[in-house]
């Protein structure tokens, strides 16, 4: 599993080459590059969503624990309350 550091990273340099990319398309969007670039772009705008999905997972499981954990707590937990 991969530190929040390393996340963070990753998507920084994301971001960065995505803003090159709209530098690139902001030129034209009629060139073979500009293409391409379009293409990388999407590429990237699903690699930074799933990098922050990533991120989100793990701050919620530094922080709250294993969610298989959680669910089995809950479940441990619901079950007391319709004994009681």
């Amino acid at each position: 599993m991969k530190t929040l550091t390393e996340i963070k990273a990753e998507i920084e340099r994301a971001t960065e080459r995505r803003a090159e990319l709209w530098h690139v398309l902001s030129h034209g969007h009629d060139s073979e590059a500009a293409a391409e670039a379009a293409a990388e772009v999407k590429e990237l705008e699903d690699r930074i969503q799933g990098l922050w999905d990533e991120e989100r997972m793990l701050r919620a499981h530094l922080r709250f624990g294993d969610r298989d954990e959680i669910i089995k707590r809950a479940r441990h937990e619901e079950r007391l309350a319709r004994a009681a």
